[in-house]
């Protein structure tokens, strides 16, 4: 493991070298490279004979940040990782893999730069456009609640909302933040959206997998939906239990393997 520093943050950074297609793996909000372990979203363990890129973003996991609200857009977390891709993957076209603020993490940095990336697998992809106003004010709204009445208050609010069944018996993990940046998060989160849909459809990466799930009011169907029709080249699996989720892995591999000889 090894220490990236861009501009207000250092990040965490791991690469598994075996030689092989380049490969860059993100996480999702509030989440870092070990939490998604937990979660089994750490699809890079079914990978072999690739260089594989792991980094916390800033202000997650083993990454430091600073309590500003603009450095956790997607925006900017998207400029983080292409400065990742041009020290650690030098004029190489890459796969990029990753969840929810992962997947929009990717897509803004695809939008900017195309060229760098041989394909994405994008999972669980988050509200976008008409759903992205609610979820923007409930994000907000999680802010100030840690603020006001503190991280244990906001925990078992959450301990109350609806388990998606691709994620039934998963155990229970806690924000991988320090709590003084968590309102920050969120709020960069709340002022932050996917790409236009115009800028997507204009990506032209040649191949995209989408991975969702259902019953998931945070990371809904409409939106993978909406992708697969926008992506000129993408297809689309839809997990509605753990066994299905527990085939991703594979998925990926799949993936890297069609352009990574």
């Amino acid at each position: 493991m090894s220490t990236f520093t861009v501009p207000g943050a250092d990040l965490d950074v791991e690469l598994s070298d075996e030689g092989g297609h380049p490969v860059v793996q993100l996480h999702g909000l509030t989440s870092s490279r070990s939490r998604d372990r937990l979660l089994d979203l750490d699809l890079g363990r079914g990978l072999s004979g690739t260089r594989l890129l792991r980094y916390d973003a800033r202000g997650h996991g083993r990454s430091t940040g600073q309590p500003e609200t603009e450095h956790y857009r997607w925006g900017n977390l998207a400029d983080d990782l292409l400065r990742l891709l041009d020290r650690y993957f030098p004029g190489e076209q890459v796969h990029g893999v990753g969840p929810s603020m992962g997947t929009a993490t990717l897509l803004h940095a695809a939008v900017r730069e195309p060229e760098r990336f041989s394909g994405l697998t994008l999972l669980v992809p988050p509200t976008a456009w008409e759903t992205r106003v609610a979820k923007g004010e409930e994000y907000r709204a999680a802010a100030r609640l840690i603020e006001q009445q503190g991280l244990e208050v906001f925990l078992e609010a959450g301990r109350l909302a609806p388990v998606p069944p691709a994620t039934a018996g998963l155990p229970e993990t806690q924000p991988d933040v320090d709590v003084s940046l968590l309102p920050s998060l969120f709020r960069g989160a709340g002022a932050s959206d996917l790409p236009s849909p115009d800028d997507i459809a204009a990506i032209g990466v040649p191949q995209v997998t989408i991975l969702a799930w259902v019953d998931d009011p945070a990371h809904p169907l409409s939106t993978a939906q909406a992708l697969v029709e926008l992506l000129p080249h993408a297809t689309l699996s839809v997990a509605s239990t753990r066994a299905d989720l527990e085939t991703w892995p594979a998925v990926l591999a799949a993936d890297v393997a069609r352009h990574g000889s």
